[in-house]
């Protein structure tokens, strides 16, 4: 059965922004979620945060720098997490601790995460995206290792799904993020068979 080795590359969010590109992009991340990609225009962005369109482009060049530094900003936290499993000589505890951050953050950003795994636009780019590619490869590394088989596969898709569909889910919109994370973690525990 063919393996997969996790590549790390340059850290996703990793370039510096200004204050102004900030505030770009947390307005962009706000009409992203209301509105989708595609339902946002730049003049939008702009007049979120009370300047010109132009200002906009003297920040970003293309309304797709915006979306990929959206995507980016937001899973950087991810790969903090991330790195720190890596880092774990314990299998076991490494997978656990991986799966405690992953449900932590994705309980704590509920409306990134329904950007990222629902707006179309965003999983395009992601799919091209090879830093993003790496930062997946690696994550499922940790889970569930390095075979890429279908008794592999299907559970790993199965586990993003379940907490990315979760998360953002009308059926748990008012559970409180402890009770939420709770669940959540029990529940993936046994998809991926920790204790």
């Amino acid at each position: 059965m063919p393996t997969i080795e996790p590549v790390a590359g340059p850290r996703l969010g990793s370039v510096p922004r200004t204050a102004a590109q900030s505030r770009v992009l947390a307005a962009a991340l706000e009409l992203f979620a209301a509105r989708g990609v595609s339902g946002t225009s730049l003049q939008m962005i702009a007049d979120a945060i009370g300047v010109t369109k132009a200002a906009v482009y003297h920040q970003f060049k293309t309304k797709d720098e915006i979306v990929l530094a959206v995507a980016e900003r937001g899973l950087a936290e991810f790969e903090e997490a991330l790195e720190a499993a890596e880092a774990e000589d314990d299998r076991p505890r490494a997978r656990e601790m991986l799966l405690t951050e992953v449900i932590d953050l994705a309980v704590r950003r509920r409306g990134l995460v329904g950007t990222l795994q629902n707006d179309p636009v965003i999983v395009r780019f992601l799919a091209e995206h090879e830093p993003f590619q790496q930062l997946i490869n690696r994550m499922y590394c940790v889970l569930i290792g390095v075979e890429t088989g279908p008794e592999a596969r299907v559970p790993a898709a199965m586990l993003s799904a379940a907490i990315g569909g979760a998360v953002v889910h009308p059926l748990v919109a008012d559970v409180d993020d402890d009770t939420l994370r709770f669940h959540l973690l029990r529940l993936t525990s046994r998809l991926i068979d920790l204790p």
